[in-house]
C-alpha cells in the first residue's frame, strides 16, 4: 500500500490547496490584528528589597543583630522562595524572592505581610536602630515623562507650579503613580564662627540643640469651657531665615542674642 503523499495530493487538488492557504493566511491576519498588545505592558517581579539602618554598627553587629533577625522572621512568609542579604557597616539589605506561583494580587498581599512582619519585630532591635525601608516598585512603568524648563522663575516657584500639575494629573482616570524628579528641597545652612563660640564658651552642637528645642512643636495645654475645649499653643518656631538668625538662645540658664 502506498503511503499518503501530501505534495502529490496538493498538485492534484490545486484549487482546494489554494483555498486552504488563503484561509490560513486570513485567519492569521485576523488573529494578529485582534491580538492584545500594550506600549508599556505591565509585569510583576516577585522580589522586594528590605533595607535597614543602624548607624555606628559594624558589619558583624549588623549581621547578628539586624540581618539574621529579619531573615528568620521572613521564613514564616507563605510562598517564600529564598532570601538574599548584603550587610554593610550600619546598613543591611535583604532581598525577598517569592515563588513563581505567587502572582498578581497574591504578590501584593505578600508584600503587605512583609511590612507587617517587620513592624512586629521592630521593638526587638537596639535603640540605635533607625527603621526599615521597602522597595517593591520594580514593575512600575512610566507611560509619559514630562520635563519642565523655566526662565524668570525661581526653583521654588517652579516646584510649586509642578506640584499643582502633579495633583491634577494624579486625579485623572487611569493615572497611577506620579513622581517628581530633580526638585530641590529647601535647606538652611547654619555656619558658626569658631572664634566667637570659643569666646562664649559654647560649641556648635550645644547651639544646634538649643535651636532644635526652640523650634519643636509641643503641647502647651488646654482650657476646657462649658461649650468647647480650647488648645493653647506657645510657638517659638522659626517662620523664615531672618527669624532663625535673630533667635535668642537660652543655654545653661544664660541668654545669648
Amino acid at each position: 500500500m502506498n503511503s499518503f503523499n501530501l505534495s502529490e495530493w496538493a498538485l492534484t487538488h490545486r484549487s482546494f490547496a489554494w483555498f486552504l492557504m488563503i484561509l490560513t493566511l486570513a485567519a492569521g491576519a485576523m488573529s494578529y490584528m485582534s491580538m492584545g498588545r500594550e506600549e508599556d505592558p505591565s509585569f510583576s517581579i516577585p522580589t522586594m528589597v528590605v533595607s535597614a539602618a543602624m548607624p555606628g554598627a559594624t558589619a558583624e553587629e549588623m549581621l547578628t543583630q539586624v540581618t539574621d533577625r529579619i531573615e528568620r522572621k521572613l521564613q514564616e512568609l507563605d510562598g517564600l522562595d529564598v532570601t538574599r542579604s548584603v550587610t554593610y557597616p550600619g546598613q543591611a539589605v535583604v532581598y525577598v524572592d517569592m515563588g513563581d506561583e505567587v502572582t498578581g494580587d497574591d504578590l501584593d498581599a505578600s508584600w503587605l505581610r512583609v511590612r507587617n512582619m517587620m513592624s512586629d519585630i521592630r521593638a526587638d532591635f537596639p535603640q540605635e536602630f533607625q527603621g526599615f525601608a521597602f522597595n517593591d516598585d520594580y514593575s512600575d512603568v512610566f507611560g509619559n515623562v514630562y520635563a519642565f524648563t523655566y526662565d524668570g522663575f525661581t526653583p521654588d516657584e517652579v516646584k510649586t507650579y509642578v506640584e499643582k500639575i502633579r495633583d491634577e494629573v494624579q486625579a485623572l482616570d487611569g493615572a497611577g503613580k506620579v513622581d517628581l524628579m530633580g526638585t530641590r528641597e529647601q535647606v538652611v545652612h547654619i555656619e558658626f564662627s569658631a572664634d566667637r563660640l570659643a569666646a562664649l564658651g559654647l560649641d556648635a552642637q550645644t547651639v544646634l540643640s538649643a535651636l532644635s528645642a526652640q523650634n519643636r512643636i509641643v503641647s502647651s495645654g488646654s482650657i476646657q469651657t462649658a461649650q468647647e475645649r480650647i488648645l493653647i499653643r506657645v510657638s517659638g518656631q522659626f517662620d523664615d531665615v531672618a527669624a532663625l538668625a535673630e533667635a535668642p538662645l537660652r543655654i545653661g540658664g544664660v541668654f545669648f542674642t
